[in-house]
């Protein structure tokens, strides 16, 4: 594996029925930090590849998504991990682009990036949406049970997403692609 690309929401931090709304309100789910830098220092790309309706629905502004996303580099570089490529959708669901999970856009434009093809990259989602625009980018799909992941295994995952491996969190998937020595 040379890139893994990431979900926000619920995979790197807690998911909030009422989005987040500011940097105070951002918390790491356990141990995201060292699942990173394990990636990090086995070379591996990170890309985060995050739907942001909050902007699109009027509820934050661009500015505000920038200071959260700040707050989270920032917790991040105190455990040693860096994200390579940060890239947001900020459409409101009503009106999608192709950037909008579970569209392929962004997960194109990062493998773009880093002049990577899909048989180099894993998606690491919580919803069903994740799993979708992977699958309709050619990347191999990993759903963990953080956020809503639980919630979306155990509602069943349709056979035509499949093959996707379930870990229970970010740190498990981490270790199965960089196996502890």
């Amino acid at each position: 594996m040379k890139i893994v690309l990431i979900d926000r929401d619920g995979v790197l931090n807690e998911d909030r029925a009422d989005y987040v709304k500011h940097p105070g309100e951002l918390v790491l789910i356990s141990r995201v930090g060292e699942a990173i830098a394990r990636l990090n220092g086995a070379g591996i790309k990170v890309a985060v590849v995050s739907n942001q309706s909050a902007i699109g629905r009027g509820i934050i502004s661009p500015d505000m998504l920038e200071q959260i996303n700040g707050r989270l580099l920032s917790e991040l570089a105190r455990a040693g991990a860096k994200i390579d490529l940060f890239l947001v959708c900020t459409d409101a669901p009503g009106s999608p682009s192709e950037r909008r999970k579970p569209a392929p856009g962004m997960l194109r434009e990062a493998l773009s990036h880093f002049r990577m093809v899909p048989a180099d990259a894993v998606m690491i989602g919580d919803q069903l949406s994740d799993l979708r625009a992977a699958k309709a980018a050619g990347v191999a799909r990993f759903l963990v049970r953080t956020g809503k992941g639980a919630q979306t295994q155990a509602s069943g995952l349709p056979a035509d997403i499949l093959p996707v491996s379930v870990y229970d969190s970010l740190m498990e998937a981490a270790v199965s692609l960089v196996p502890i020595a």
